[in-house]
Formats: C-alpha cells, sequence, structure tokens
C-alpha cells in the first residue's frame, strides 16, 4: 500500500510542478516527509533537507529460543541462526545484540512493563514507572507530525504495556488495523472535527486555569520550591504548545492512500496474519510521514496458532521444559514471527527517499523482556536493532553475566533521532560497539 500523494511516486518534472500546483495540493503536501521535486526551488538552491529520522521499537514478551536467535559467532562474520536466515534480504542492515537487561529487573513477564523505560523493581508493590524512551521521543519531535507517536498492539490489553508517559501510565496500544487505517487516512467529519476542537480548547483552558493557580502560589514559596514549581510550568507550557500545534493538524487535509482500509482479522489464531496487517499499517503511518514514532506490542494469547505443525497453544509451549516436540513447535511460531519483521525490514528498505531508502532512516528495535520463556530469565535479552544509518552486519555480544544496561542502546536511539541526550533511565552511556554510519 502506496500513499497515492508519496514523493516515491514518480513526479512531475520540477519545470511543470509549479507554484500554483503546490498550493492546489495544499495540507496534503505538508504532511509528506520529502519531495523532490520541490526541495530544491522551497530552498532557493540550497541543498535539500535530509528526510527525517524516525523510531519503531517492538516487543514480543514471551521470549525467543535462544539458540535459533542468536548466532554462533559473533562480530560481523556470522552465519545467521534459523530465525536471522529470515532477514537475509536486510543483511547487513541490522545488529544483532546478546548481554543487555535492565539492572534490578526480574519477576518473568511483570518485566515487560520497563522494556522501554528501564524502570528498577517492576515487580516490587510500590513500583513506579518511568518515561519510555518513545514517549521522551514524542515530547521533542512529535509536533512536526500529525500524531506525536502511535502505539500499536497485537493480541495486546487495552491499558497497554510498553508506551509509559511521563507520570508513569501506560497508554493503550490501538489493536484494530482498520482504526489505525482510519485515523490515519480517512477525513474526519465535520462533528469529529468540531469535537476534537473543543476537546482540544478544553483542555487548553485547564491548563491556563492551572498555569494562573501556580503563579499565584510560587508568590509565598521558598527558592527550592520554586525551582520546581518552575520545572512543571515548562511542562505545562510545552504542553500547551503540543495543544496548539494539535489545531494546525486538525485543519489539514490528510494524506489519502490507493488501497482500500484493512479488514480486521477477529479469529485470534491467525497471530501471524494479524501481525503482518499492523506491520503494514506501521510502514503506511512512516511513509506518509503521519508520525515518526511507534511501538508495536506482539503478545501471543493461550490460542492454537494456526502454523503449519503446531498443535498446541503458543503460551503452554514456551513451557516448554526442553521436550523437543515443544521446543520444535515453538521454534515454528517464533519463527513465524521472525519472518513477518523479515518483510517489515523488506518492505522499508524498498522505500526510496531521495536516494536513501526509509530504513535508513528508521531505527527499529525487536526484542523480548524476557530470553527464555521457558525459566522467565530477564537477562541476556534477545535484542536486534536494525536502520537507522548504523554501522550493522555485526552480532554484539556483552558479558553474559554482568550485563550491559538496555538503555545504553535507548541512547543511541535518541541520538540518531537528533536528540542531544547522553543519558537515559538506567544508562552508562551510549552502546559501544554500535557506531553510527
Amino acid at each position: 500500500m502506496t500513499p497515492t500523494n508519496s514523493p516515491h511516486q514518480p513526479l512531475p518534472p520540477l519545470s511543470k510542478l509549479d507554484r500554483r500546483q503546490f498550493l492546489r495540493s495544499g495540507s496534503a503536501i505538508l504532511a509528506l516527509p520529502f519531495l523532490e521535486a520541490l526541495a530544491p526551488r522551497l530552498a532557493r538552491g540550497q541543498p535539500a533537507p535530509p528526510p527525517p529520522k524516525r523510531m519503531v521499537c517492538i516487543m514480543t514478551n514471551t521470549g525467543l529460543l535462544p539458540e535459533n536467535f542468536w548466532p554462533k559467532q559473533t562480530g560481523k562474520a556470522f552465519e545467521p541462526s534459523r530465525y536471522l536466515a529470515h532477514l537475509e534480504q536486510v543483511r547487513g542492515r541490522y545488529s544483532v545484540m546478546n548481554g543487555l537487561s535492565h539492572p534490578d529487573n526480574s519477576g518473568g513477564h511483570v518485566v515487560e512493563k520497563s522494556f522501554l523505560t528501564g524502570a528498577r523493581f517492576p515487580s516490587s508493590a510500590v513500583f513506579k514507572n518511568s518515561i519510555s524512551v518513545d514517549q521522551l521521543a514524542a515530547e521533542s519531535l512529535g509536533h512536526h507530525t500529525r500524531f506525536p507517536y502511535l502505539a500499536l498492539g497485537v493480541n495486546g490489553q487495552h491499558d497497554g504495556l510498553l508506551s509509559v508517559s511521563r507520570d508513569g501510565v501506560f497508554i493503550p496500544p490501538e489493536l484494530s488495523p482498520a482504526k489505525v487505517y482510519r485515523r490515519l487516512f480517512t477525513p474526519d467529519t465535520t462533528e469529529e472535527s468540531e469535537q476534537r476542537m473543543r476537546e482540544i480548547g478544553q483542555r487548553i483552558s485547564t491548563l491556563d486555569f492551572v498555569n494562573e493557580k501556580a503563579k499565584r502560589l510560587s508568590r509565598n514559596l521558598g527558592a527550592e520550591d520554586r525551582a520546581r514549581l518552575d520545572q512543571y510550568l515548562t511542562s505545562v507550557r510545552e504542553l500547551e504548545q503540543r495543544l496548539e500545534q494539535g489545531r494546525v493538524w486538525q485543519n489539514r487535509e490528510k494524506p489519502r492512500v490507493a488501497d482500500p482500509a484493512p479488514q480486521d482479522i477477529m479469529d485470534n489464531t491467525q497471530d501471524v496474519d494479524r501481525a503482518r496487517l499492523m506491520y503494514d499499517m506501521t510502514l503506511l503511518a512512516l511513509q506518509s510521514d503521519s508520525t515518526r514514532i511507534i511501538t508495536l506490542y506482539l503478545n501471543p494469547l493461550e490460542v492454537l496458532v494456526k502454523v503449519p505443525g503446531v498443535n498446541d497453544r503458543t503460551h503452554s509451549l514456551t513451557h516448554h521444559s526442553n521436550e523437543p516436540e515443544k521446543l520444535d513447535q515453538l521454534a515454528r511460531v517464533e519463527e513465524a514471527g521472525m519472518k513477518n519483521l523479515g518483510r517489515f525490514l523488506s518492505r522499508l528498505a524498498a522505500v526510496n527517499e531521495g536516494g536513501r531508502s526509509l530504513l535508513d532512516e528508521t531505527a527499529v528495535l525487536f526484542g523480548s523482556n524476557m530470553s527464555n520463556g521457558s525459566n522467565h530469565s530477564n537477562v541476556n535479552l534477545p535484542i536486534l536493532l536494525a536502520g537507522g544509518r548504523f554501522k550493522h552486519g555485526q552480532h554484539l555480544q556483552f558479558d553474559l553475566k554482568n550485563n550491559t544496561p538496555l538503555c545504553n542502546l535507548f541512547v543511541s536511539m535518541l541520538q540518531h533521532m537528533g536528540l542531544e541526550r547522553d543519558a537515559f533511565s538506567t544508562s552508562t552511556g551510549t552502546l559501544s560497539g554500535l557506531e553510527r554510519a
């Protein structure tokens, strides 16, 4: 599926794309990341601006069989494992990593709460989460697109377990590809647009009230409390700016796509096909520059997935106790998921943006909160990073006993997005061995 007004469709020669054509195209063009025919004229002879940077974070919450995921060799001269064999079309454009985890994270499935935050002790009764890496990026960069971010899920829970706000609140993922499509590309009705504008206005009015109250309060505060309040008011002002930007986007036309809306698959045994649909929506959202920051939560249900050779429920198979028959079935399920990932990365690589591919400009994180679903281990997590203009094509193995913080990788990803960050959560710096191209 390709946007009909996408920069990747053939364009008229520059001499034929005049100012009148540009103005008639209006807001549809404003939603796009790159137009070769317009950029030289708009820049008055200057080099065209580079395509925007993107970030996609994907988590499957039941782990992956280690022997099928990691290559036996480290460095660049590795032979692809069983799972990585399905990423051969993008060989050299991803790095696979071992020896990463979050400090003070244990408890099996519960650690998924911290996968993108790195918050410590997620199994504690008094656990307080922190902002996830995608939301941190969205706070600074989200105003550039109609949607600051998209939180998506396949078989996930509506309360969400991946994207986390600055207040430590989980952001509900959208589970319906059809609804994602409508949000991205179907024009709002007059009633929907008016309702959205009212909601924005109400939130801005609330913030104005908070601002006024806080300013009155500050007169009676000491220096330390006043500094804290100033920091809070800065966050309020930033939120006001994002809401005002929302008003601007609400008045712009949505991009158009040639393909019809997808049909949701209601049969949850078709888990592989459902995930493929959501990967397709992710690609469309990035290609149309509707958003640049996406999370995708993959949650295999306790169902019998329709994969050849599989006759047991997925979650039960993760508790395989090393039984050969269960291991074989689980490998087939996980392999089907890796085929989806390989297809998604290949399609990103096939989209050209002014001489660079969409994959080059998109840092795609894929991994799990557990390394082995059978013993619920939360160390040596299976992690893969593709794209993002890093020097890829390697298997990086860190200390398997004293793991490197996964948040080091997040710092590298934030820097790819153009954010001047040298720390995030439990990080100790950027990820060593992962150099930017």
